[in-house]
Protein backbone atom coordinates (compact mmCIF):
# COMPACT_ATOMS: atom_id res chain seq x y z
CA UNK A 1 0.00 0.00 0.00
CA UNK A 2 3.05 2.32 -0.56
CA UNK A 3 4.90 4.38 1.82
CA UNK A 4 6.21 7.61 1.53
CA UNK A 5 9.91 8.20 1.10
CA UNK A 6 12.32 10.42 2.61
CA UNK A 7 12.91 12.52 -0.50
CA UNK A 8 9.07 12.70 -1.35
CA UNK A 9 10.05 12.60 -4.78
CA UNK A 10 8.30 10.55 -7.48
CA UNK A 11 8.68 9.40 -10.86
CA UNK A 12 5.34 8.95 -12.64
CA UNK A 13 5.13 6.84 -15.75
CA UNK A 14 2.34 8.21 -17.86
CA UNK A 15 0.67 7.07 -20.52
CA UNK A 16 -2.24 8.83 -21.61
CA UNK A 17 -3.43 6.50 -24.27
CA UNK A 18 -6.49 6.16 -26.68
CA UNK A 19 -9.04 8.72 -27.61
CA UNK A 20 -10.12 11.06 -24.76
CA UNK A 21 -7.40 9.37 -22.54
CA UNK A 22 -4.68 12.19 -23.27
CA UNK A 23 -8.01 14.40 -22.44
CA UNK A 24 -8.51 13.25 -18.93
CA UNK A 25 -4.88 12.79 -17.94
CA UNK A 26 -4.08 16.26 -18.66
CA UNK A 27 -6.21 16.96 -16.06
CA UNK A 28 -5.21 14.99 -13.89
CA UNK A 29 -1.79 16.03 -13.99
CA UNK A 30 -2.75 19.39 -13.58
CA UNK A 31 -4.29 18.38 -10.25
CA UNK A 32 -1.28 16.16 -9.00
CA UNK A 33 0.70 19.22 -9.60
CA UNK A 34 -1.15 21.36 -7.69
CA UNK A 35 -1.35 18.91 -4.93
CA UNK A 36 2.47 18.65 -5.23
CA UNK A 37 2.40 22.30 -4.77
CA UNK A 38 0.16 22.55 -1.94
CA UNK A 39 1.75 19.90 0.14
CA UNK A 40 5.45 20.32 -0.83
CA UNK A 41 6.38 16.71 -2.54
CA UNK A 42 7.51 16.69 -6.41
CA UNK A 43 5.99 14.51 -9.40
CA UNK A 44 8.74 13.91 -12.53
CA UNK A 45 6.23 12.92 -15.30
CA UNK A 46 7.79 10.73 -18.00
CA UNK A 47 5.27 10.47 -21.21
CA UNK A 48 4.89 7.08 -23.49
CA UNK A 49 3.01 7.15 -26.78
CA UNK A 50 1.82 3.62 -26.31
CA UNK A 51 -1.62 3.01 -27.47
CA UNK A 52 -3.65 2.12 -30.72
CA UNK A 53 -2.05 5.21 -32.73
CA UNK A 54 1.33 3.66 -32.21
CA UNK A 55 0.13 0.22 -32.99
CA UNK A 56 -1.64 1.45 -36.31
CA UNK A 57 1.91 3.25 -37.35
CA UNK A 58 4.74 0.60 -36.18
CA UNK A 59 2.84 -2.33 -35.30
CA UNK A 60 4.03 -2.32 -31.73
CA UNK A 61 2.31 -2.69 -28.22
CA UNK A 62 4.76 -2.70 -25.56
CA UNK A 63 8.15 -3.23 -26.17
CA UNK A 64 10.07 -5.73 -23.58
CA UNK A 65 12.51 -3.00 -23.28
CA UNK A 66 9.83 -0.21 -21.96
CA UNK A 67 8.27 -2.82 -19.61
CA UNK A 68 11.87 -2.73 -17.95
CA UNK A 69 11.74 0.92 -17.60
CA UNK A 70 8.54 0.86 -16.26
CA UNK A 71 10.12 -0.81 -13.61
CA UNK A 72 11.94 1.69 -12.18
CA UNK A 73 8.97 4.08 -11.50
CA UNK A 74 7.28 5.26 -8.25
CA UNK A 75 3.89 4.45 -10.58
CA UNK A 76 2.39 4.43 -14.12
CA UNK A 77 -0.66 6.51 -14.30
CA UNK A 78 -2.86 5.20 -17.48
CA UNK A 79 -5.52 7.29 -19.47
CA UNK A 80 -7.80 4.64 -21.74
CA UNK A 81 -6.38 1.75 -23.81
CA UNK A 82 -8.99 1.43 -27.19
CA UNK A 83 -9.13 2.19 -30.39
CA UNK A 84 -11.69 1.65 -32.64
CA UNK A 85 -9.65 0.08 -36.13
CA UNK A 86 -7.45 -1.77 -33.78
CA UNK A 87 -8.98 -5.18 -33.32
CA UNK A 88 -10.56 -6.11 -29.88
CA UNK A 89 -7.92 -7.49 -27.57
CA UNK A 90 -4.98 -7.05 -29.00
CA UNK A 91 -3.94 -3.84 -27.22
CA UNK A 92 -5.56 -5.24 -24.24
CA UNK A 93 -3.35 -8.08 -23.95
CA UNK A 94 -0.24 -5.99 -25.76
CA UNK A 95 -0.39 -3.36 -23.40
CA UNK A 96 -2.82 -3.38 -20.33
CA UNK A 97 -2.49 -7.18 -19.28
CA UNK A 98 1.27 -7.38 -20.04
CA UNK A 99 1.67 -4.72 -17.39
CA UNK A 100 -0.50 -6.73 -14.50
CA UNK A 101 1.06 -9.63 -15.45
CA UNK A 102 4.46 -8.68 -15.79
CA UNK A 103 4.83 -6.53 -13.35
CA UNK A 104 3.25 -8.68 -11.05
CA UNK A 105 0.54 -6.16 -10.12
CA UNK A 106 -1.55 -9.02 -8.27
CA UNK A 107 -4.60 -6.41 -6.47
CA UNK A 108 -7.02 -4.58 -8.45
CA UNK A 109 -8.59 -2.10 -6.14
CA UNK A 110 -11.57 -0.85 -6.78
CA UNK A 111 -13.44 1.74 -4.43
CA UNK A 112 -17.05 2.36 -4.89
CA UNK A 113 -17.84 5.00 -3.42
CA UNK A 114 -21.13 7.42 -4.19
CA UNK A 115 -20.08 11.39 -4.20
CA UNK A 116 -22.14 13.69 -3.02
CA UNK A 117 -24.75 15.61 -5.81
CA UNK A 118 -23.90 12.34 -7.88
CA UNK A 119 -27.19 10.68 -9.15
CA UNK A 120 -27.28 7.03 -8.69
CA UNK A 121 -29.74 4.38 -10.02
CA UNK A 122 -30.56 3.25 -6.92
CA UNK A 123 -33.92 4.33 -5.47
CA UNK A 124 -33.18 5.98 -2.26
CA UNK A 125 -29.79 5.04 -1.57
CA UNK A 126 -27.43 8.36 -0.02
CA UNK A 127 -23.92 8.97 0.07
CA UNK A 128 -23.66 7.64 3.03
CA UNK A 129 -25.27 3.79 1.55
CA UNK A 130 -22.53 3.61 -0.76
CA UNK A 131 -19.44 3.14 0.33
CA UNK A 132 -16.93 0.15 -0.08
CA UNK A 133 -14.22 -1.10 -1.78
CA UNK A 134 -13.62 -4.50 -4.09
CA UNK A 135 -10.45 -6.83 -3.83
CA UNK A 136 -9.95 -8.22 -6.72
CA UNK A 137 -7.34 -11.39 -7.47
CA UNK A 138 -5.28 -9.51 -10.95
CA UNK A 139 -3.21 -12.04 -12.20
CA UNK A 140 -4.40 -15.33 -11.82
CA UNK A 141 -8.10 -17.24 -12.65
CA UNK A 142 -9.79 -17.55 -16.16
CA UNK A 143 -7.59 -14.36 -17.17
CA UNK A 144 -3.97 -16.91 -16.77
CA UNK A 145 -4.93 -17.82 -20.44
CA UNK A 146 -4.80 -21.71 -19.78
CA UNK A 147 -6.55 -24.11 -22.08
CA UNK A 148 -7.16 -24.47 -25.91
CA UNK A 149 -8.89 -25.89 -28.75
CA UNK A 150 -9.17 -29.41 -30.12
CA UNK A 151 -10.45 -29.58 -33.57
CA UNK A 152 -11.31 -25.85 -34.19
CA UNK A 153 -13.24 -25.02 -36.60
CA UNK A 154 -14.73 -27.57 -37.77
CA UNK A 155 -18.56 -29.11 -35.98
CA UNK A 156 -16.45 -31.20 -33.33
CA UNK A 157 -14.56 -28.40 -31.62
CA UNK A 158 -13.86 -28.19 -28.07
CA UNK A 159 -12.76 -25.07 -26.41
CA UNK A 160 -11.22 -25.26 -22.96
CA UNK A 161 -10.51 -22.31 -20.42
CA UNK A 162 -9.26 -23.42 -17.14
CA UNK A 163 -9.21 -21.01 -13.89
CA UNK A 164 -5.95 -21.26 -12.49
CA UNK A 165 -5.82 -20.92 -8.65
CA UNK A 166 -2.05 -21.14 -6.28
CA UNK A 167 -1.80 -20.85 -2.98
CA UNK A 168 0.28 -18.15 -3.13
CA UNK A 169 -1.65 -16.31 -5.42
CA UNK A 170 -5.19 -16.60 -3.16
CA UNK A 171 -3.55 -15.79 0.05
CA UNK A 172 -1.28 -12.78 -0.58
CA UNK A 173 -4.56 -11.19 -2.29
CA UNK A 174 -6.43 -12.08 0.89
CA UNK A 175 -3.82 -10.77 2.97
CA UNK A 176 -3.68 -7.77 1.51
CA UNK A 177 -7.73 -7.73 1.89
CA UNK A 178 -7.33 -7.88 5.59
CA UNK A 179 -4.99 -5.82 6.12
CA UNK A 180 -6.33 -3.00 4.03
CA UNK A 181 -10.05 -3.58 5.83
CA UNK A 182 -7.82 -2.83 8.92
CA UNK A 183 -6.06 0.44 7.19
CA UNK A 184 -9.57 1.53 6.24
CA UNK A 185 -10.96 1.25 9.23
CA UNK A 186 -14.82 1.98 8.66
CA UNK A 187 -17.18 -1.00 9.75
CA UNK A 188 -13.94 -3.53 9.54
CA UNK A 189 -15.64 -5.96 7.77
CA UNK A 190 -15.04 -8.10 4.98
CA UNK A 191 -16.63 -10.45 2.85
CA UNK A 192 -15.44 -13.18 0.51
CA UNK A 193 -17.28 -13.10 -3.05
CA UNK A 194 -17.18 -16.32 -4.20
CA UNK A 195 -19.59 -19.50 -5.60
CA UNK A 196 -18.54 -22.38 -3.13
CA UNK A 197 -20.84 -24.05 -4.41
CA UNK A 198 -20.63 -25.10 -7.91
CA UNK A 199 -16.87 -23.75 -8.00
CA UNK A 200 -15.81 -26.39 -5.36
CA UNK A 201 -12.17 -26.81 -6.16
CA UNK A 202 -11.54 -22.72 -6.62
CA UNK A 203 -13.99 -21.38 -3.84
CA UNK A 204 -12.89 -24.38 -1.84
CA UNK A 205 -9.02 -23.02 -1.87
CA UNK A 206 -10.47 -19.51 -1.40
CA UNK A 207 -12.64 -20.24 1.56
CA UNK A 208 -10.10 -22.56 3.18
CA UNK A 209 -7.24 -19.50 3.06
CA UNK A 210 -9.97 -17.15 4.31
CA UNK A 211 -10.88 -18.55 6.81
CA UNK A 212 -7.45 -19.72 8.20
CA UNK A 213 -6.35 -16.01 7.63
CA UNK A 214 -9.19 -14.55 9.51
CA UNK A 215 -7.84 -16.37 12.87
CA UNK A 216 -4.57 -13.80 12.52
CA UNK A 217 -7.24 -10.60 12.39
CA UNK A 218 -9.35 -11.04 15.45
CA UNK A 219 -10.66 -7.15 15.18
CA UNK A 220 -12.30 -7.82 11.14
CA UNK A 221 -15.64 -9.18 11.24
CA UNK A 222 -15.99 -11.80 8.15
CA UNK A 223 -18.93 -13.18 6.15
CA UNK A 224 -18.88 -15.09 3.15
CA UNK A 225 -21.60 -14.14 -0.27
CA UNK A 226 -22.25 -16.56 -3.07
CA UNK A 227 -21.13 -13.90 -6.27
CA UNK A 228 -24.75 -13.98 -7.50
CA UNK A 229 -26.11 -12.85 -4.11
CA UNK A 230 -23.16 -9.84 -3.70
CA UNK A 231 -24.95 -8.41 -6.96
CA UNK A 232 -28.51 -8.61 -5.58
CA UNK A 233 -27.42 -7.26 -2.21
CA UNK A 234 -25.35 -4.49 -4.32
CA UNK A 235 -28.41 -2.99 -5.61
CA UNK A 236 -30.48 -3.67 -2.94
CA UNK A 237 -28.37 -2.93 0.22
CA UNK A 238 -25.29 -1.60 -0.54
CA UNK A 239 -24.65 -0.14 3.04
CA UNK A 240 -23.75 -3.74 3.71
CA UNK A 241 -20.48 -3.58 2.69
CA UNK A 242 -17.13 -2.65 3.72
CA UNK A 243 -14.80 -4.40 1.58
CA UNK A 244 -15.06 -7.47 -0.49
CA UNK A 245 -12.61 -9.79 -1.55
CA UNK A 246 -12.70 -12.15 -4.67
CA UNK A 247 -11.08 -13.73 -7.41
CA UNK A 248 -10.16 -11.93 -11.03
CA UNK A 249 -13.29 -12.85 -13.25
CA UNK A 250 -16.00 -12.21 -10.17
CA UNK A 251 -14.14 -9.35 -9.61
CA UNK A 252 -14.07 -7.91 -13.05
CA UNK A 253 -18.40 -8.06 -12.99
CA UNK A 254 -19.42 -6.89 -10.18
CA UNK A 255 -17.01 -3.90 -10.77
CA UNK A 256 -18.52 -2.54 -13.34
CA UNK A 257 -21.77 -3.18 -11.54
CA UNK A 258 -20.15 -1.05 -8.67
CA UNK A 259 -19.21 1.95 -11.24
CA UNK A 260 -22.88 2.41 -12.38
CA UNK A 261 -24.36 2.10 -8.40
CA UNK A 262 -21.73 5.09 -7.78
CA UNK A 263 -22.83 7.06 -10.75
CA UNK A 264 -21.35 5.54 -14.14
CA UNK A 265 -18.03 4.91 -16.06
CA UNK A 266 -17.19 9.05 -15.37
CA UNK A 267 -16.24 8.64 -12.13
CA UNK A 268 -14.53 5.39 -11.09
CA UNK A 269 -11.04 4.66 -10.78
CA UNK A 270 -9.37 1.85 -10.00
CA UNK A 271 -5.39 0.72 -9.12
CA UNK A 272 -3.53 -2.22 -9.55
CA UNK A 273 -0.81 -2.55 -7.59
CA UNK A 274 1.55 -4.27 -6.35
CA UNK A 275 2.77 -3.63 -2.50
CA UNK A 276 6.42 -4.25 -3.47
CA UNK A 277 6.68 -2.96 -6.53
CA UNK A 278 5.24 -0.38 -9.55
CA UNK A 279 1.40 0.20 -9.35
CA UNK A 280 -0.96 1.55 -11.83
CA UNK A 281 -3.88 3.77 -11.76
CA UNK A 282 -6.11 4.80 -14.13
CA UNK A 283 -9.95 5.78 -15.17
CA UNK A 284 -12.25 2.78 -15.28
CA UNK A 285 -14.33 4.16 -18.22
CA UNK A 286 -12.81 3.45 -21.97
CA UNK A 287 -11.54 5.98 -24.16
CA UNK A 288 -14.71 7.22 -25.60
CA UNK A 289 -13.46 7.73 -28.99
CA UNK A 290 -16.48 9.52 -30.24
CA UNK A 291 -15.89 12.50 -27.57
CA UNK A 292 -12.08 13.00 -28.95
CA UNK A 293 -10.85 16.56 -29.16
CA UNK A 294 -14.18 17.76 -28.13
CA UNK A 295 -13.66 18.97 -24.77
CA UNK A 296 -16.73 17.20 -23.49
CA UNK A 297 -15.72 14.59 -21.19
CA UNK A 298 -15.65 13.75 -17.56
CA UNK A 299 -12.20 14.44 -16.02
CA UNK A 300 -13.00 13.12 -12.79
CA UNK A 301 -12.51 8.93 -12.66
CA UNK A 302 -8.87 9.95 -13.94
CA UNK A 303 -8.62 12.57 -11.35
CA UNK A 304 -9.78 9.84 -8.51
CA UNK A 305 -7.48 7.93 -9.88
CA UNK A 306 -4.11 10.07 -9.69
CA UNK A 307 -5.57 10.50 -5.68
CA UNK A 308 -5.24 7.06 -5.39
CA UNK A 309 -2.14 7.10 -7.08
CA UNK A 310 -0.70 9.58 -4.39
CA UNK A 311 -2.81 7.47 -1.31
CA UNK A 312 -0.41 4.33 -2.87
CA UNK A 313 2.40 6.43 -2.40
CA UNK A 314 2.26 7.96 0.72
CA UNK A 315 0.92 11.46 0.42
CA UNK A 316 -2.23 10.70 2.41
CA UNK A 317 -2.92 14.23 3.33
CA UNK A 318 -2.85 15.56 -0.42
CA UNK A 319 -4.75 12.78 -1.78
CA UNK A 320 -7.93 13.19 0.92
CA UNK A 321 -7.85 17.06 0.04
CA UNK A 322 -8.09 16.03 -4.03
CA UNK A 323 -10.95 14.02 -3.11
CA UNK A 324 -12.48 16.67 -1.12
CA UNK A 325 -12.30 18.71 -4.13
CA UNK A 326 -14.04 16.74 -6.01
CA UNK A 327 -16.61 15.86 -3.97
CA UNK A 328 -17.09 20.07 -3.93
CA UNK A 329 -17.32 20.22 -7.33
CA UNK A 330 -19.59 17.28 -7.63
CA UNK A 331 -22.11 18.97 -4.88
CA UNK A 332 -21.85 22.39 -5.96
CA UNK A 333 -21.05 23.06 -9.79
CA UNK A 334 -21.52 20.19 -12.15
CA UNK A 335 -25.22 19.47 -13.56
CA UNK A 336 -24.52 15.56 -14.38
CA UNK A 337 -21.56 13.42 -14.46
CA UNK A 338 -22.25 12.39 -18.42
CA UNK A 339 -20.12 14.06 -21.07
CA UNK A 340 -21.28 17.55 -22.84
CA UNK A 341 -24.16 17.58 -19.98
CA UNK A 342 -21.82 18.74 -17.43
CA UNK A 343 -22.21 22.40 -17.47
CA UNK A 344 -18.70 22.90 -17.90
CA UNK A 345 -16.10 21.74 -20.39
CA UNK A 346 -13.26 19.23 -19.68
CA UNK A 347 -10.64 21.86 -18.59
CA UNK A 348 -13.03 23.42 -16.70
CA UNK A 349 -13.39 20.88 -14.27
CA UNK A 350 -9.94 20.01 -14.43
CA UNK A 351 -9.71 23.94 -13.71
CA UNK A 352 -12.10 23.81 -10.11
CA UNK A 353 -10.68 21.19 -8.63
CA UNK A 354 -6.66 21.65 -8.81
CA UNK A 355 -8.00 25.41 -7.52
CA UNK A 356 -9.91 23.80 -4.33
CA UNK A 357 -7.02 21.16 -3.85
CA UNK A 358 -4.24 23.98 -3.50
CA UNK A 359 -6.52 26.31 -1.50
CA UNK A 360 -6.06 26.32 2.41
CA UNK A 361 -10.00 25.53 3.19
CA UNK A 362 -12.39 24.76 0.09
CA UNK A 363 -15.32 27.34 0.47
CA UNK A 364 -17.40 26.95 -2.10
CA UNK A 365 -20.72 29.69 -2.90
Amino acid sequence: MGSKNEERHYKIAVIPGDGTGPEVIAEGVKVLEAASQRYGFKLDFVKYDFGGERYLKTGETLPDSVLEELKTFDAIYLGAIGHPDVPPGVLERGILLKIRFELDQYINLRPVKLYPGVWTPLKDKEPQDIDFVVVRENTEGLYCGAGGFLRKGTSQEVAVQESINTRYGVERCIRFAFEYTRKRAKDKRLTLCGKTNVLTYAFNLWERVFNEVAKEYPDITTDYAHVDATCMWMVKNPEWFDVIVTDNMFGDIITDLGAMIQGGMGIAAGGNLNPQGVSMFEPIGGSAPKYTGKNVINPLAAISAGMMMLEYLGEEEAAGKIESAVMEVTGKKLKSLAAGKMGYSTTQVGDMVAEYTALDKISLP
